[in-house]
């Protein structure tokens, strides 16, 4: 995909190179992550022993991630939350941001992603009426912190609605690629607008709706909503790249098909445990995933995308 214009004055921050790190694999990110994350995904929010489900954790003060939980179990604490003031705020400026997004091929690539990204949507907004606030993107590797708590490796990419931070550590995208085999450019901006998605339902108010109806409901009533909130993220990342497919490349939307298809609930699950538990899914099954990411594509219009109203 060719995206080689991001905007300098797009909000950018870097924690990167800060120390610390989860010591998967022999580091905080990097080779070796999914090695730690697969089991650490389906049980990362339990302490003590106390399952604690993802919806949960993302609503009352976590982050939405492109990746599932699956069935509850033991696992490392999901980390304290930030307390005020300690949040590591944006670098601010032209220069500060671009020294971000140059610190390698790959930092360029994602801000070029994230600042197409803001550009679809604030005119999409405009074009509905609607007022439009961009969110902020943040590097980060080992241990960081956002406005939702602690940034750590193992959690992959991220969304935080308390500070409309779109945290990415790097190192994910070579595990989805050699691990998984979602290799490409494409796959990554699916990863960066399947987040942004997440941004876009913040403004919206899905997310609080979701929220409201998550605290009246059963745990695999929570779950479903979970499922349709993510795959509505899938579909709005598709109509990204709708909206932009004059920039897109022969076999880009296959490897972002690729992508959705690899990081499915039941595609982890099966990896991590040897057997699928649909009424644990958070993010949804692998086919759902592509499903919803291709009608994005299709229509590119974002009210083709109410996973709530639509049966899945």
């Amino acid at each position: 995909m060719r995206l080689d214009d991001f905007d300098p004055n797009i909000d950018v921050g870097d924690q990167r190179g800060r120390g610390g790190g989860m010591g998967f694999g022999g580091g905080g990110g990097g080779g070796g992550m999914l090695l730690g994350l697969l089991p650490f995904v389906f049980s990362r929010f339990g302490c003590g022993g106390v399952a604690v489900l993802l919806a949960v954790f993302v609503f009352f003060g976590g982050g939405l991630s492109l990746l599932g939980s699956g069935e509850g179990g033991q696992g490392a604490g999901g980390g304290g939350f930030a307390p005020s003031g300690q949040i590591a705020g944006p670098a601010t400026g032209a220069g500060a941001t671009s020294a971000a997004c140059s610190v390698d091929d790959e930092s360029k690539a994602i801000c070029n992603a994230f600042s197409s990204a803001n550009k679809t949507w604030t005119a999409l907004f405009q074009q509905s009426g609607r007022e439009y606030t961009a969110p902020m993107l943040q590097f980060y590797d080992g241990n960081g912190q956002s406005g939702c708590g602690a940034a750590q490796a193992a959690m992959g990419p991220f969304y935080c609605p308390s500070d409309n931070g779109i945290y990415i550590d790097t190192s994910f995208f070579k595990e989805l690629a050699t691990r998984f085999g979602a290799q490409g450019d494409f796959a990554q901006n699916y990863v960066i607008a399947h987040e942004f998605g997440h941004h876009i339902q913040n403004l919206l108010g899905d997310s609080e709706r979701v929220q409201r109806a998550q605290a009246r409901a059963s745990r695999a009533e929570g779950n479903a909503l979970s499922v349709r909130l993510e795959l509505q993220a899938d579909c709005y990342a598709g109509v990204w790249g709708a909206v932009n497919k004059a920039r897109m490349d022969p076999g880009d939307v296959e490897e972002g098909l690729t992508a959705a298809k690899a990081i499915g609930d039941d595609t982890l699950q099966r990896e991590a445990q040897g057997r699928v538990v649909p009424d644990s899914f958070t993010h949804g099954s692998s086919a759902d995933r592509m499903k919803w990411l291709n009608h994005g594509l299709e229509t590119g219009d974002p009210a083709q995308c109410d996973t709530f109203s639509s049966g899945i």
